[in-house]
């Protein structure tokens, strides 16, 4: 295909994971598969009332997961996912746009359309969630509840594919989700100008989840350079002036301000680093550029191994079962694809992470292992989680060593 042998390498492993997609089909279980059930639900709510008997209450699930994650099948089922269908329509866009290929393109529209179909059914604006119950240790969130930390990929996904066809109907869709992101979460002040977004739209959603304000602040950002609005930029540096004011002084974010859940984590790390760079990219905003550079200080030092491969925490919350975790090694890609050039360290973990992934993580089917356990694998395909992430990445990825300008 090229001189270059890692292109070839990464198209050959992205067109093998496309004919496992064809015939895996668009459904998946996921990484909460074992608490998406009443059994599985009732047990992580009684390990938030009463953590000593929910410990024992949850023992079996974790014992799946960390030796027989196939059991998932006892307690849920295969489900679509709308954040899986939007990294699959961001692939398949990138792959149509550098390649050239119409059977790429139709894939990326069919996904879109897929989204549509799945959108939050009572929500005015389009809005998307999960398709499951999920309990939190505020409550239980209905499958459906729409979540901020979904829609900036459904956005992106119907602004890359308009970037292609320039077909309205993606606009309008673009420009719905904006306005929900807008008028659905609420801001809770902090200070003057520091203000957390709601994770959920629910009335007593108190915010201070570090990756859902920066989430809103790049898509709102995002959509008022798309839409000319001032009222959508006006809120979005609220919620990126907490993001700023987030971050230690190490250079990390924990995963929430409120206290509960300091811990630091490999891919909302990422999340954050992301949204930064988007923003720094869209209006140019210094303060967003030092915070990047104390943040990937941070992230090249602690979430990597002596190999120089993702490791999932920093600072873990609780005792894990796995080694390396498959959404990492997709954040590791797709951040350092945005910040190509600008960091030799990061630049070279993400070749150790594309390597690693072409030789120990993509099995002869063409899909992706989803977990190093402690002993083994998690072999277990989970569109969420992070098969869809993986291919985007790798797509992204690819772009970038053709030379494309990429999102």
């Amino acid at each position: 295909m090229t001189n270059d042998p890692l292109v070839d390498q990464v198209a050959a492993a992205l067109r093998r994971f496309t004919g496992w997609l064809d015939g895996f089909g668009e459904t998946s279980y996921d990484h909460q598969s074992f608490f998406a059930g009443p059994v599985g639900r009732r047990a992580k709510a009684l390990y938030y009332r009463h953590p000593r008997w929910g410990t024992l209450a949850v023992a079996p699930m974790i014992f799946c997961e960390a030796l027989l994650p196939s059991a998932r099948r006892l307690f849920w089922k295969p489900q679509r996912f709308p954040i899986a269908d939007a990294h699959y329509a961001m692939g398949f866009a990138t792959l149509a746009d550098v390649l050239g290929t119409d059977a790429d393109y139709r894939r990326a529209v069919h996904f879109l359309e897929v989204l549509e179909q799945t959108r939050c059914a009572n929500e005015a604006h389009h809005a998307w969630g999960y398709p499951f119950d999920w309990e939190t240790r505020n409550g239980c969130l209905a499958a459906g509840t729409p979540l901020i930390t979904t829609l900036p990929y459904a956005y992106e996904a119907f602004a890359r594919v308009y970037r292609l066809d320039k077909d309205e109907r993606w606009k309008r869709i673009m420009r719905s989700i904006a306005e929900h992101a807008m008028t659905r979460y609420r801001d809770v002040e902090l200070s003057a100008g520091i203000a957390t977004c709601a994770y959920t739209p629910a009335a007593d959603d108190q915010g201070h989840v570090v990756n859902a304000s920066a989430y809103r602040a790049y898509l709102l950002t995002q959509a008022a350079v798309d839409f000319g609005e001032p009222r959508y930029q006006e809120v979005a540096t609220r919620n990126l002036n907490f993001v700023l004011a987030s971050q230690a002084a190490d250079g990390s974010w924990p995963y929430a301000t409120d206290g509960h859940r300091p811990f630091v984590d490999h891919f909302h790390t990422c999340f954050v680093l992301k949204a930064l760079a988007k923003i720094e990219r869209l209006v140019g905003d210094s303060r967003a550029a030092a915070a990047i550079e104390r943040g990937i200080a941070y992230y090249v030092t602690w979430l990597f191994d002596g190999r120089q491969l993702p490791i999932p925490f920093a600072r873990a919350p609780r005792l894990t079962v796995y080694r390396r975790e498959l959404y990492d090694y997709a954040e590791c890609i797709n951040l350092a694809v945005l910040l190509r050039g600008r960091f030799p360290e990061l630049d070279r973990r993400c070749l150790r992470a594309v390597g690693d992934l072409l030789t120990r993580w993509q099995k002869a089917d063409g899909s992706f292992r989803s977990r190093e356990l402690k002993f083994g694998w998690d072999n277990v395909p989970m569109h969420r989680w992070a098969q869809a992430q993986a291919f985007r990445s790798l797509s992204v990825f690819l772009a970038s060593r053709l030379h494309s300008t990429v999102s």
